[in-house]
């Protein structure tokens, strides 16, 4: 089941929103510089 999830390229940074799918293997590609080094950021516990 896809979810929202927040991406950060580790070549530039850039942190953008989109879906994702554990089970489906996706090539991603930052926005800002191209890099395919694109990891979903781990979900903030709310208090």
């Amino acid at each position: 089941m896809a979810e929202e999830v927040t991406f950060k390229c580790l070549r530039c940074g850039y942190e953008f929103k989109g879906t994702y799918d554990r089970k489906v293997p996706e090539e991603r590609e930052c926005p800002k510089c191209g890099s395919n080094s694109i990891r979903p950021l781990p979900k903030k516990k709310e208090k």
